[in-house]
């Protein structure tokens, strides 16, 4: 059986940087979020340790600040940093699909229909 976890984490650095580019939120908010969005293996102690990961690159950074529920919250923030890594990261992304599409959809497509 195929193993998604090494396809997932350098997917999902991606996909939390593309969340906190539009929002300063904290980590439940962001798994709430890839949940919503069709991830829905993601589970919090996933999440964090690529928040960590992320925030020693320099890429985003944190606060705690008071929460109206309870114990105050960790918030994360994109920093410019981040932001042109996930420019980087969105120009490989679609250079990757491309490349899928054409071997999948359209070569591979074929070829797997005729094998049936």
């Amino acid at each position: 059986m195929y193993d998604k976890s090494q396809l997932m984490r350098g997917t999902l650095e991606g996909c939390i940087l593309k969340i906190l580019s539009e929002e300063v939120t904290y980590g439940y908010e962001i798994v709430s979020r890839l949940t919503m969005y069709g991830f829905q293996d993601i589970r919090e102690g996933t999440i964090y340790p690529l928040l960590v990961r992320l925030e020693k690159k320099g890429y985003i950074i944190s606060e705690f600040r008071p929460s109206p529920l309870g114990p105050s919250r960790k918030y994360y923030e994109i920093t410019v940093e981040g932001e042109q890594y996930l420019k980087e990261f969105i120009l490989c992304w679609e250079q990757v699909e491309a490349a899928m599409d054409c071997i999948f959809k359209r070569e591979g497509g074929k070829k797997h229909e005729e094998a049936e």
